[in-house]
């Protein structure tokens, strides 16, 4: 085997050189990897400084939303108290409290009541019947007024209506029997008022109808033509009963009944009123009669001489309101 001269000759199984066997060769153990990132220094105090920034911010964001929430509770609560049913609400908590008063009130009444002495009934002695003083009959008052002369005429007509009716009587003469308590009733208002003044009513429009025809019988045998009935209701349904019981107790005729006759009906007071001032005028009697249903009798109605006001029971105030 030939060797080159300019070769040198070296032992055998020497080792490589550093620079061919740097691939094969592993670093040893506590020196750097080159090529691997180190991992930052993690100490405990940025654990901390990092956890409390995260919770402040937190903090901060809870206290944004519960600032939030209180506007709109107060947005709310102002809608609510301007609002309809906020203010039913407002006023049922305040009449809870009255309430819740009240029966502190009446409790507190009641235990004072209890606690009250009750006063002793006083004994009443009956006295002797010899003690007593006979009773002295007092005459009736005399009459008054227009009819002061014409009371024993009256009470004599008066008794002669309550019997059997006269069916078959002139015309203006009464053809109804006149009961008790309307007998009793114009004999007040003839005697008593001296035929000024309300009387009650007798329950319904035909028995006034009744009475009215009385007086207007007792009136033209003392005042013969010389006197115009006047009869104010304001209803036509009214008037028109006040026509037909007057016509059917007195036996007239429709003709009986019209400006220039001897009855009258009127809706309103002031046309009333005008037709009798202008009967005084020529020296005649204006009879003014007003219906149960009407709620008051006007003013200028009381300067007359003659007028009869029927005072109304429950039951024509009840037909009164319904009219109305």
């Amino acid at each position: 085997m030939s060797t080159s001269p300019d070769a040198a000759p070296g032992p055998v199984g020497a080792a490589p050189s550093p620079v061919e066997g740097t691939a094969g060769v592993e670093p040893q153990q506590g020196e750097p990897q080159q090529g691997k990132p180190q991992p930052p220094d993690a100490t405990p105090d940025a654990w901390q400084t990092l956890a409390l920034t995260e919770l402040g911010q937190r903090r901060a964001e809870l206290l944004a939303e519960i600032t939030t929430l209180e506007e709109r509770r107060r947005q709310i609560e102002q809608e609510l108290a301007s609002s309809f049913a906020g203010q039913a609400d407002a006023v049922a908590r305040r009449l809870k409290g009255f309430q819740d008063y009240l029966v502190g009130a009446l409790q507190d009444l009641a235990a004072s009541a209890e606690q009250i002495e009750l006063v002793a009934q006083p004994l009443l002695v009956q006295p002797s019947p010899l003690d007593q003083t006979p009773a002295v009959e007092v005459p009736p008052p005399p009459a008054v007024g227009l009819f002061s002369q014409d009371e024993d005429l009256i009470r004599e007509r008066l008794e002669g209506f309550s019997g059997q009716p006269d069916f078959q009587a002139e015309p203006w003469q009464l053809r109804r029997t006149l009961e008790a308590s309307g007998a009793q009733l114009l004999e007040q208002w003839f005697i008593d008022q001296g035929g000024r003044g309300a009387q009650p009513s007798s329950g319904s429009r035909l028995r006034n109808g009744v009475v009215t025809a009385a007086a207007i019988a007792i009136l033209g045998e003392l005042y013969g033509d010389r006197f115009q009935t006047l009869v104010l209701a304001s209803q036509p349904e009214r008037l028109g009963e006040w026509r037909r019981g007057l016509q059917d107790c007195l036996g007239l005729a429709r003709e009986d009944f019209g400006p220039s006759s001897g009855i009258v009906l009127f809706e309103r007071a002031d046309a009333l009123v005008e037709r009798a001032d202008r009967l005084e005028e020529r020296g005649e009697l204006p009879f003014i009669v007003v219906d149960a249903c009407e709620p008051a009798v006007e003013t200028p109605i009381l300067q007359f001489p003659l007028w009869l006001a029927f005072v109304a029971g429950p039951g024509e105030r009840l037909e009164a309101q319904d009219y109305a």
